[in-house]
């Protein structure tokens, strides 16, 4: 099998900002969506494992990597309009949708707003209104990146691993690898807090039950910022939605890095499930 091609890194223009976008691989377009703080590069490891049969389209939410911040408030709602402008910019009509975290709010709303667009659905980490724990956490990891004490607001984001892996000697040497993908600059990190009152607003459980796109939910029994019982929960509120709960060591909010050796066939055997044609 040869090696899946690797795009150059682009701009591309959607409304008032230009979008750092990275491509990966050809085939039915796969979009993945970040997470709060996320940059694309998160997905430089991953987005091969998955370019071998599709074409992997990652990018930069407004204001973070190399995207421009613009105007206007940043919201799910706002969020998933970009994510719809950027498909549209680049000529793909339908494609499956991966979120993650507060991607993962934004594949529903895209999903809810742009059904034809979206041809199947992997919500990783996701959860459809905040509850009071999930307040109380993202209220706690927001407020150092309103104070711009970039050290903490990092050092806070440890809670998204496995006790596990914030034990292993060689966590020390990922974060390392991990440091230059987050936000650094001012405007980078405004907009992180920005990112977390996002979170804090997002509010889709009672419109879940529109969602019409093949649907896979993946929850962590040890995630502390999408808790397992809020995955079950969205599972339930869309129709013929898959569950599956990842248990055990490894079993956090970050667990397609930590257990990516299981992650990864899960969502390669679903999108599998639903080809575009």
């Amino acid at each position: 099998m040869s090696t899946p091609t690797t795009a150059a890194p682009r701009t591309v223009p959607i409304g008032d900002v230009t979008v750092a976008v990275q491509e990966y691989g050809e085939g039915d377009p796969l979009l993945i969506v970040n997470g709060t703080s996320q940059s694309l590069g998160f997905w430089a490891e991953t987005a091969p494992a998955f370019a071998g049969r599709y074409r992997v389209i990652t990018y930069d939410l407004r204001g973070m990597g190399g995207s421009e911040r613009g105007t206007g408030a940043i919201s799910v709602a706002s969020l998933a309009a970009d994510a719809a402008a950027l498909l549209e910019a680049l000529d793909v009509d339908r494609a499956h949708v991966l979120g993650y975290s507060l991607g993962s709010a934004i594949a529903q709303e895209l999903a809810l707003t742009t059904p034809d667009r979206v041809a199947s659905l992997v919500l990783n980490c996701t959860w459809g209104r905040t509850d009071g724990f999930q307040r109380a956490m993202i209220t706690a990891l927001a407020h150092p990146w309103r104070t711009g004490d970039l050290e903490a607001a990092l050092g806070a984001l440890g809670v998204a691993f496995s006790p596990q892996l914030l034990d292993d000697p060689a966590f020390g040497e990922l974060i390392q690898q991990l440091l230059p993908l987050f936000p650094s600059t001012e405007q980078q990190i405004r907009t992180t807090a920005e990112q977390w009152d996002a979170d804090l607003a997002h509010d889709t459980l009672d419109r879940l039950g529109g969602i019409t796109a093949p649907t896979l939910v993946i929850a962590g029994e040890q995630d502390l910022l999408t808790p397992p019982w809020h995955g079950r929960q969205v599972a339930d509120a869309i129709p013929g939605a898959r569950h599956e709960l990842f248990t055990g060591p490894g079993s956090s909010h970050a667990l397609n890095v930590e257990r990516a050796e299981e992650w990864v066939p899960m969502v390669l055997g679903f999108l599998g499930e639903h080809p575009l044609r």
